[in-house]
Protein backbone atom coordinates (compact mmCIF):
# COMPACT_ATOMS: atom_id res chain seq x y z
CA UNK A 1 0.00 0.00 0.00
CA UNK A 2 1.56 3.33 -0.94
CA UNK A 3 0.94 5.75 1.94
CA UNK A 4 1.73 9.63 0.35
CA UNK A 5 2.35 11.80 3.54
CA UNK A 6 2.35 15.65 3.44
CA UNK A 7 3.62 18.07 6.64
CA UNK A 8 0.12 18.09 9.15
CA UNK A 9 -2.76 20.71 9.10
CA UNK A 10 -5.49 21.74 10.31
CA UNK A 11 -7.85 19.61 12.30
CA UNK A 12 -10.31 16.85 10.68
CA UNK A 13 -11.08 14.94 12.46
CA UNK A 14 -10.68 16.59 16.10
CA UNK A 15 -7.39 15.34 17.24
CA UNK A 16 -6.25 14.86 13.82
CA UNK A 17 -4.16 17.45 11.92
CA UNK A 18 -4.22 16.24 8.46
CA UNK A 19 -6.99 13.91 6.24
CA UNK A 20 -6.67 9.90 5.83
CA UNK A 21 -8.03 9.88 2.01
CA UNK A 22 -8.52 5.96 0.46
CA UNK A 23 -8.49 6.06 -3.25
CA UNK A 24 -11.03 4.15 -4.39
CA UNK A 25 -11.08 4.60 -8.11
CA UNK A 26 -7.88 4.03 -10.13
CA UNK A 27 -6.15 7.35 -10.65
CA UNK A 28 -2.77 7.61 -12.57
CA UNK A 29 0.54 8.69 -10.84
CA UNK A 30 0.15 12.34 -11.74
CA UNK A 31 -3.26 13.00 -10.15
CA UNK A 32 -1.59 11.90 -6.70
CA UNK A 33 0.84 14.21 -7.23
CA UNK A 34 -1.40 17.34 -8.19
CA UNK A 35 -3.57 16.54 -4.88
CA UNK A 36 -0.63 16.55 -2.91
CA UNK A 37 0.58 19.30 -4.40
CA UNK A 38 -2.57 21.40 -4.02
CA UNK A 39 -3.59 20.27 -0.55
CA UNK A 40 -0.36 18.80 1.54
CA UNK A 41 -2.39 18.15 4.56
CA UNK A 42 -4.08 15.12 2.57
CA UNK A 43 -2.60 11.60 3.24
CA UNK A 44 -3.58 9.17 0.30
CA UNK A 45 -3.74 5.58 0.97
CA UNK A 46 -4.03 3.57 -1.92
CA UNK A 47 -2.50 0.21 -3.53
CA UNK A 48 -2.29 0.08 -7.00
CA UNK A 49 -2.48 -3.92 -6.79
CA UNK A 50 -6.07 -3.38 -5.45
CA UNK A 51 -7.51 -1.38 -7.78
CA UNK A 52 -8.70 -2.29 -11.81
CA UNK A 53 -5.99 -0.74 -14.31
CA UNK A 54 -7.14 2.32 -16.10
CA UNK A 55 -7.27 1.93 -19.52
CA UNK A 56 -7.18 5.53 -20.52
CA UNK A 57 -7.15 8.56 -18.92
CA UNK A 58 -10.23 9.29 -16.60
CA UNK A 59 -11.21 5.57 -16.89
CA UNK A 60 -12.44 5.41 -12.70
CA UNK A 61 -14.10 1.93 -13.56
CA UNK A 62 -11.21 0.52 -15.33
CA UNK A 63 -11.02 -2.67 -16.24
CA UNK A 64 -14.17 -4.16 -16.16
CA UNK A 65 -12.28 -7.79 -16.47
CA UNK A 66 -10.45 -7.15 -12.70
CA UNK A 67 -10.79 -8.97 -9.82
CA UNK A 68 -9.44 -9.07 -6.57
CA UNK A 69 -8.76 -12.72 -4.83
CA UNK A 70 -10.51 -12.90 -1.33
CA UNK A 71 -7.22 -12.05 0.22
CA UNK A 72 -7.09 -8.79 -1.74
CA UNK A 73 -10.60 -7.90 -1.30
CA UNK A 74 -10.15 -7.66 2.60
CA UNK A 75 -6.83 -5.51 2.38
CA UNK A 76 -9.11 -3.40 0.56
CA UNK A 77 -12.18 -2.88 2.69
CA UNK A 78 -9.35 -2.54 6.01
CA UNK A 79 -7.81 0.45 3.36
CA UNK A 80 -11.05 2.21 3.17
CA UNK A 81 -12.02 1.46 6.63
CA UNK A 82 -9.09 3.30 7.80
CA UNK A 83 -9.96 6.66 6.16
CA UNK A 84 -11.38 9.95 6.93
CA UNK A 85 -12.87 10.34 3.33
CA UNK A 86 -13.07 8.16 -0.10
CA UNK A 87 -12.00 9.53 -3.31
CA UNK A 88 -14.74 7.48 -5.52
CA UNK A 89 -17.17 5.33 -4.68
CA UNK A 90 -15.75 1.86 -4.36
CA UNK A 91 -15.63 -0.09 -7.02
CA UNK A 92 -18.14 2.60 -8.42
CA UNK A 93 -20.57 -0.25 -6.62
CA UNK A 94 -23.53 1.60 -4.79
CA UNK A 95 -23.14 -1.75 -2.72
CA UNK A 96 -19.17 -1.42 -1.48
CA UNK A 97 -20.40 2.05 -0.73
CA UNK A 98 -23.07 1.33 1.60
CA UNK A 99 -20.37 -1.28 3.39
CA UNK A 100 -18.22 1.18 3.57
CA UNK A 101 -20.03 3.90 5.42
CA UNK A 102 -21.46 1.16 7.62
CA UNK A 103 -18.02 0.02 8.89
CA UNK A 104 -16.16 2.68 8.85
CA UNK A 105 -17.61 5.19 11.85
CA UNK A 106 -14.66 7.70 11.26
CA UNK A 107 -15.44 8.04 7.76
CA UNK A 108 -16.71 12.09 7.28
CA UNK A 109 -16.66 12.53 3.45
CA UNK A 110 -17.10 10.70 0.08
CA UNK A 111 -16.41 12.63 -3.43
CA UNK A 112 -17.83 11.03 -6.59
CA UNK A 113 -15.46 10.73 -9.36
CA UNK A 114 -18.72 11.59 -11.42
CA UNK A 115 -20.81 14.48 -12.10
CA UNK A 116 -24.08 12.09 -11.96
CA UNK A 117 -22.53 10.41 -8.41
CA UNK A 118 -26.19 11.17 -6.48
CA UNK A 119 -27.48 8.73 -8.26
CA UNK A 120 -25.15 5.80 -6.73
CA UNK A 121 -25.48 7.45 -3.49
CA UNK A 122 -29.51 7.43 -3.61
CA UNK A 123 -28.70 3.53 -4.35
CA UNK A 124 -26.77 2.53 -1.82
CA UNK A 125 -30.00 2.34 0.53
CA UNK A 126 -28.03 4.72 3.40
CA UNK A 127 -30.10 5.95 6.68
CA UNK A 128 -30.64 9.40 7.86
CA UNK A 129 -27.88 9.66 10.22
CA UNK A 130 -25.04 8.13 7.90
CA UNK A 131 -26.26 11.21 6.11
CA UNK A 132 -25.57 13.03 9.18
CA UNK A 133 -22.24 12.21 9.86
CA UNK A 134 -21.00 11.79 6.18
CA UNK A 135 -20.69 14.44 3.33
CA UNK A 136 -21.44 13.66 -0.59
CA UNK A 137 -20.23 15.46 -3.34
CA UNK A 138 -19.86 15.15 -6.84
CA UNK A 139 -17.64 16.10 -9.82
CA UNK A 140 -20.68 18.42 -11.31
CA UNK A 141 -19.17 20.89 -13.48
CA UNK A 142 -15.86 19.41 -14.41
CA UNK A 143 -18.30 18.06 -17.94
CA UNK A 144 -19.26 20.95 -18.43
CA UNK A 145 -17.09 22.46 -20.96
CA UNK A 146 -16.78 19.31 -23.15
CA UNK A 147 -20.73 18.74 -22.99
CA UNK A 148 -21.44 21.83 -24.08
CA UNK A 149 -19.51 21.75 -27.14
CA UNK A 150 -21.49 18.54 -28.19
CA UNK A 151 -24.65 20.94 -27.29
CA UNK A 152 -23.18 23.48 -29.85
CA UNK A 153 -22.43 20.74 -32.59
CA UNK A 154 -25.83 19.29 -32.41
CA UNK A 155 -26.97 22.62 -32.61
CA UNK A 156 -24.91 23.12 -35.94
CA UNK A 157 -25.80 19.63 -37.27
CA UNK A 158 -29.48 20.60 -36.49
CA UNK A 159 -29.48 24.36 -38.25
CA UNK A 160 -27.10 23.21 -41.35
CA UNK A 161 -29.37 20.08 -42.45
CA UNK A 162 -26.70 17.75 -41.46
CA UNK A 163 -28.24 14.57 -42.57
CA UNK A 164 -29.52 16.25 -46.01
CA UNK A 165 -25.76 17.24 -46.64
CA UNK A 166 -24.93 13.33 -45.96
CA UNK A 167 -27.31 12.33 -48.01
CA UNK A 168 -26.49 14.25 -50.91
CA UNK A 169 -22.66 13.09 -51.04
CA UNK A 170 -23.71 9.66 -50.05
CA UNK A 171 -25.37 9.75 -53.18
CA UNK A 172 -22.86 12.20 -55.40
CA UNK A 173 -26.05 14.76 -55.85
CA UNK A 174 -24.79 18.18 -56.24
CA UNK A 175 -28.77 19.26 -55.42
CA UNK A 176 -30.33 22.23 -55.45
CA UNK A 177 -29.88 24.99 -52.94
CA UNK A 178 -31.73 25.67 -49.98
CA UNK A 179 -32.65 27.97 -46.75
CA UNK A 180 -30.34 26.88 -43.73
CA UNK A 181 -31.61 28.06 -40.22
CA UNK A 182 -29.37 31.02 -38.87
CA UNK A 183 -28.12 30.24 -35.14
CA UNK A 184 -27.83 33.67 -34.09
CA UNK A 185 -31.86 34.30 -34.62
CA UNK A 186 -32.70 30.75 -32.97
CA UNK A 187 -34.23 30.73 -29.46
CA UNK A 188 -33.30 27.61 -27.10
CA UNK A 189 -34.47 26.22 -24.35
CA UNK A 190 -32.27 24.72 -21.77
CA UNK A 191 -33.86 22.18 -19.16
CA UNK A 192 -31.97 22.34 -15.74
CA UNK A 193 -29.30 25.06 -14.98
CA UNK A 194 -26.72 23.36 -12.77
CA UNK A 195 -23.32 23.47 -13.70
CA UNK A 196 -23.08 21.63 -17.35
CA UNK A 197 -26.76 23.88 -17.88
CA UNK A 198 -24.60 26.89 -17.05
CA UNK A 199 -22.15 25.81 -19.41
CA UNK A 200 -24.41 25.40 -22.15
CA UNK A 201 -26.14 28.47 -21.73
CA UNK A 202 -22.07 30.33 -22.22
CA UNK A 203 -21.61 29.23 -25.37
CA UNK A 204 -24.67 28.67 -26.98
CA UNK A 205 -25.14 32.96 -25.86
CA UNK A 206 -22.16 33.74 -27.21
CA UNK A 207 -23.63 32.39 -30.87
CA UNK A 208 -26.01 34.67 -30.55
CA UNK A 209 -29.05 32.63 -29.24
CA UNK A 210 -31.60 33.52 -27.35
CA UNK A 211 -31.08 31.57 -24.34
CA UNK A 212 -34.31 30.44 -21.82
CA UNK A 213 -33.58 27.88 -19.12
CA UNK A 214 -35.22 26.30 -16.27
CA UNK A 215 -35.16 27.46 -12.82
CA UNK A 216 -36.87 27.10 -9.46
CA UNK A 217 -36.05 30.66 -8.48
CA UNK A 218 -38.67 32.87 -10.04
CA UNK A 219 -35.96 35.48 -9.56
CA UNK A 220 -32.91 33.88 -11.26
CA UNK A 221 -30.72 35.83 -12.71
CA UNK A 222 -28.06 35.01 -14.91
CA UNK A 223 -25.20 36.61 -17.24
CA UNK A 224 -25.98 33.65 -20.45
CA UNK A 225 -29.67 33.61 -19.84
CA UNK A 226 -32.49 36.04 -21.50
CA UNK A 227 -34.89 34.70 -19.21
CA UNK A 228 -35.91 31.56 -16.77
CA UNK A 229 -39.09 29.67 -16.64
CA UNK A 230 -40.25 27.17 -14.09
CA UNK A 231 -40.51 23.82 -14.72
CA UNK A 232 -44.61 24.10 -14.67
CA UNK A 233 -43.83 26.47 -17.28
CA UNK A 234 -42.54 24.32 -19.91
CA UNK A 235 -45.81 24.07 -21.94
CA UNK A 236 -46.27 27.36 -22.26
CA UNK A 237 -42.66 27.89 -23.59
CA UNK A 238 -41.52 25.16 -25.34
CA UNK A 239 -43.75 25.63 -28.80
CA UNK A 240 -41.41 28.74 -29.22
CA UNK A 241 -38.37 26.76 -28.92
CA UNK A 242 -35.94 26.17 -32.07
CA UNK A 243 -33.95 23.97 -30.04
CA UNK A 244 -34.30 22.05 -26.85
CA UNK A 245 -31.21 21.14 -24.53
CA UNK A 246 -31.62 18.92 -21.62
CA UNK A 247 -29.34 19.03 -19.28
CA UNK A 248 -31.48 17.92 -16.34
CA UNK A 249 -30.20 14.82 -13.80
CA UNK A 250 -31.98 11.74 -12.99
CA UNK A 251 -34.11 12.32 -10.44
CA UNK A 252 -38.06 11.01 -9.64
CA UNK A 253 -39.11 14.29 -10.35
CA UNK A 254 -37.67 14.73 -13.82
CA UNK A 255 -38.10 11.36 -15.15
CA UNK A 256 -39.80 11.44 -19.07
CA UNK A 257 -40.29 15.09 -18.47
CA UNK A 258 -39.39 15.12 -22.19
CA UNK A 259 -42.36 13.27 -23.32
CA UNK A 260 -45.60 12.87 -25.17
CA UNK A 261 -47.16 15.96 -23.51
CA UNK A 262 -44.58 18.48 -24.02
CA UNK A 263 -43.11 17.16 -27.57
CA UNK A 264 -46.90 17.60 -28.56
CA UNK A 265 -46.16 21.54 -28.36
CA UNK A 266 -42.96 21.57 -29.90
CA UNK A 267 -41.81 23.94 -33.21
CA UNK A 268 -41.93 21.80 -36.05
CA UNK A 269 -38.84 20.41 -37.28
CA UNK A 270 -36.85 21.63 -33.51
CA UNK A 271 -33.32 20.42 -32.82
CA UNK A 272 -33.29 18.18 -29.45
CA UNK A 273 -29.83 17.92 -27.64
CA UNK A 274 -29.60 15.35 -24.60
CA UNK A 275 -26.41 15.60 -22.18
CA UNK A 276 -28.57 15.20 -18.98
CA UNK A 277 -30.00 11.75 -18.22
CA UNK A 278 -31.77 9.28 -20.33
CA UNK A 279 -34.31 8.38 -17.85
CA UNK A 280 -35.03 12.31 -18.57
CA UNK A 281 -36.91 11.68 -22.17
CA UNK A 282 -39.65 9.12 -22.98
CA UNK A 283 -37.73 7.43 -26.09
CA UNK A 284 -40.46 5.74 -27.58
CA UNK A 285 -42.21 9.27 -27.74
CA UNK A 286 -38.75 10.82 -28.95
CA UNK A 287 -38.79 8.33 -31.51
CA UNK A 288 -42.39 8.85 -32.91
CA UNK A 289 -41.73 12.89 -33.27
CA UNK A 290 -38.36 12.01 -34.76
CA UNK A 291 -40.54 10.23 -37.46
CA UNK A 292 -43.36 12.64 -37.92
CA UNK A 293 -40.81 15.68 -38.18
CA UNK A 294 -41.96 17.01 -35.27
CA UNK A 295 -37.87 16.65 -33.87
CA UNK A 296 -35.80 17.24 -37.24
CA UNK A 297 -32.80 16.28 -35.58
CA UNK A 298 -31.42 14.82 -32.03
CA UNK A 299 -28.14 14.53 -30.74
CA UNK A 300 -27.73 12.11 -27.63
CA UNK A 301 -25.13 11.37 -25.32
CA UNK A 302 -27.19 9.33 -22.97
CA UNK A 303 -30.10 7.01 -23.17
CA UNK A 304 -32.50 5.50 -20.82
CA UNK A 305 -30.64 1.79 -21.15
CA UNK A 306 -26.92 2.00 -22.17
CA UNK A 307 -25.61 0.51 -23.97
CA UNK A 308 -28.27 1.52 -26.42
CA UNK A 309 -30.07 -1.84 -27.54
CA UNK A 310 -29.10 -2.52 -30.88
CA UNK A 311 -32.66 -3.01 -32.09
CA UNK A 312 -33.46 0.67 -31.15
CA UNK A 313 -34.66 2.39 -34.04
CA UNK A 314 -32.28 5.11 -32.77
CA UNK A 315 -29.85 3.62 -34.65
CA UNK A 316 -30.97 3.62 -38.29
CA UNK A 317 -32.21 7.13 -38.15
CA UNK A 318 -30.59 9.48 -40.37
CA UNK A 319 -31.53 12.62 -38.29
CA UNK A 320 -30.39 11.27 -35.30
CA UNK A 321 -26.63 11.81 -33.77
CA UNK A 322 -25.24 8.54 -31.13
CA UNK A 323 -22.64 9.21 -28.56
CA UNK A 324 -22.10 6.55 -26.38
CA UNK A 325 -22.01 8.59 -23.72
CA UNK A 326 -18.80 9.71 -24.05
CA UNK A 327 -19.68 13.67 -25.10
CA UNK A 328 -18.13 14.54 -21.61
CA UNK A 329 -14.82 12.53 -21.62
CA UNK A 330 -12.09 14.73 -22.22
CA UNK A 331 -7.83 14.38 -21.81
CA UNK A 332 -8.09 16.68 -18.97
CA UNK A 333 -11.08 15.29 -17.37
CA UNK A 334 -9.09 13.76 -14.83
CA UNK A 335 -7.21 16.43 -13.36
CA UNK A 336 -10.16 18.40 -13.28
CA UNK A 337 -11.78 15.85 -10.82
CA UNK A 338 -8.70 15.70 -8.71
CA UNK A 339 -8.20 19.37 -8.77
CA UNK A 340 -11.83 19.71 -7.40
CA UNK A 341 -11.34 17.10 -5.11
CA UNK A 342 -8.27 18.72 -3.32
CA UNK A 343 -10.13 22.30 -3.64
CA UNK A 344 -12.94 20.58 -1.22
CA UNK A 345 -10.90 18.54 0.93
CA UNK A 346 -8.89 22.30 1.70
CA UNK A 347 -12.63 23.33 2.30
CA UNK A 348 -13.14 20.92 4.89
CA UNK A 349 -9.72 21.09 6.39
CA UNK A 350 -10.41 24.86 6.91
CA UNK A 351 -14.18 24.29 8.54
CA UNK A 352 -15.70 25.68 5.36
CA UNK A 353 -18.75 24.57 3.06
CA UNK A 354 -17.99 21.95 0.26
CA UNK A 355 -18.87 22.91 -3.16
CA UNK A 356 -21.18 20.07 -5.25
CA UNK A 357 -22.81 18.61 -2.23
CA UNK A 358 -25.33 16.19 -2.74
CA UNK A 359 -28.61 16.68 -2.55
CA UNK A 360 -29.53 13.59 -0.21
CA UNK A 361 -33.53 14.02 -0.86
CA UNK A 362 -33.34 14.15 -4.72
CA UNK A 363 -29.60 12.60 -5.25
CA UNK A 364 -28.28 14.58 -7.65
Amino acid sequence: MSDHKKPDGDRLPPGRKNLRVAVANPLHEESYQLILEREPRVTLLFDPSLLPPARHQADFSGDPGFRRTPEQQRRFEALLDSADALLGIPDVDPAALARTVQSNPRLKWVHTTSAGGGQQVGKAGLSPSHFQRVTFTTSAGVHGSPLSEFVVLGVLCGAKDLPRLLRQKGRRQWGERWMSRQISRQKVLILGFGGIGRAVARSLSALGMSVTATSRHADAKHLDVDRFVSIDELDDVVGEMDVIVSALPGTDLTRRIVGERLLARVKRGVTFVNVGRGSVVDEPALIAALEDGRIGFAALDVFEVEPLPAASPLWGMPNVLISPHTAALAVDEEAAVVELFADNATRLLDGHELVNVVDTVEFY
